[in-house]
């Protein structure tokens, strides 16, 4: 009986291959799997179940095994793939039971015996389809990330050609064209996700990006595609509960490199220890004085040097002093509600300063240099540690 059955098995394959097309949605690509190729499949897989169920012994999965590998590199659903089998499978069985009627020697005790084997055989090798299936798609998957990570990676240090350009751009599911912006988080404990579900919600918001992990940090590069783009990542962003640099937009993916460097400082000047986005365009003169610290640290000592020298009470007083006069755009009136004293307080205070640092407030270029340097004393976290209350 099984001899007759595998003399016959082209005709046989060629049915199931037809009927799996016609079942099952997956099949029905000519482009993901020609019919020659579902046609020879059926054919090996038909074959070992015939011919284990002649010699019995220990089956041998790999026919079904090799079936699993191929879908998955296909893409092939495994629900389908699973589907497709048991369909190759119930319509060799009623062959079977077809081929069996027509010999009497063959019983009904007979029949339903190797009825059992055959259906524990498709149990097993379905498993081995689905174990298959899922050992190709895990690597598969780990391959497709090494591959996007490299090609972030590649934007993000600026090593790549015209051609390597367009096909990152392609591979990544990004625009060709800008604007883009690039995002830098800062990591929290080994494995902790710090932008968690910021991808697939940038992607729902039809912001598609790309992502790179780094022990402490995760870089992310952002298409923004339309005008209110930049003001919907900004809000995905803060909602993530992260901290958060985020760098200017730019045209091109060529200007990476040099922005990641903007998210990475817009990231340093990020104050106090809390989640917040900070942009590098809200505050360009303080990136500038982060970009440069060596220089920054010379502009505190030769402007702030005397301030910096006071007893830590008056100090802190007066460079808090400064800093809320600059935020207040140089109003003693604004400064004086925000810190809560009397304005004759601030103009003291201001004037103490001025006494100090041989700079008047109201030369917009020494007020631009006090500024700064005032700028590079909070990034070194110097004399603005929160007061006490008496101390305003």
């Amino acid at each position: 009986m099984v001899a007759a059955l595998r003399s016959r098995l082209p005709e046989l394959a060629g049915r199931m291959a037809l009927r799996i097309r016609a079942e099952v949605d997956a099949y029905q690509d000519e482009t993901l799997i020609p019919l020659d190729s579902l046609r020879a499949s059926c054919s090996a897989n038909a074959d070992f179940v015939l011919t284990h169920l002649r010699r019995k012994g220990a089956p041998d999965p790999e026919a079904a095994r090799e079936t699993g590998r191929a879908r998955a590199e296909q893409g092939v659903p495994l629900a389908d793939t699973l589907r497709a089998y048991r369909i190759g499978s119930e319509l060799l069985w009623t062959e079977i039971v077809a081929e069996a009627r027509t010999r009497p020697e063959v019983s009904d005790d007979l029949l339903v015996s190797e009825s059992a084997d055959f259906w524990a055989l498709f149990g097993l090798y379905a498993e081995a389809v689905a174990g298959a299936y899922r050992e190709t798609a895990a690597e598969l998957t780990s391959r497709g990330r090494a591959r996007r990570s490299a090609l972030v990676e590649a934007l993000f240090t600026g090593v790549f050609t015209d051609r390597t350009l367009w096909e990152a751009a392609r591979e990544l599911g990004l625009p060709e064209q800008g604007p883009y912006a690039v995002a830098v988080a800062e990591a929290g404990a080994p494995g902790e996700e710090p932008l968690a579900g910021v991808e697939a919600t940038l992607l729902r918001a039809e912001l598609p990006s790309a992502w790179r992990s780094l022990p402490d940090q995760r870089l992310a590069l952002i298409a923004l595609p339309t005008a209110s783009a930049e003001s919907t990542c900004l809000r995905v962003l803060r909602r993530s509960r992260a901290r958060v640099g985020v760098s200017p937009s730019f045209p091109s993916l060529r200007g990476a490199p040099q922005n990641l460097r903007f998210a990475r400082l817009a990231l340093s000047g990020l104050p106090g220890t809390g989640p917040g986005v900070a942009r590098f365009d809200d505050d360009p003169l303080a990136m500038v004085v982060a970009a440069a610290p060596a220089e920054a640290a010379r502009l505190v000592e030769v402007t702030l040097r005397p301030v910096l020298d006071l007893p830590a009470a008056e100090r802190s007083r007066l460079l808090r002093t400064l800093e809320h006069w600059f935020a207040s755009g140089g109003s003693a009136d604004a400064t004086a509600r925000s810190l809560f004293v009397h304005p004759n307080t601030v103009r003291y205070r201001l004037r103490r300063v001025e006494e100090l640092t041989g700079r008047s407030l109201s030369d917009p270029r020494a007020a631009a240099a006090v500024g700064a340097a005032l700028l590079a004393v909070r990034d070194r976290g110097t004399g603005l540690a929160e007061r006490p209350a008496d101390t305003c």
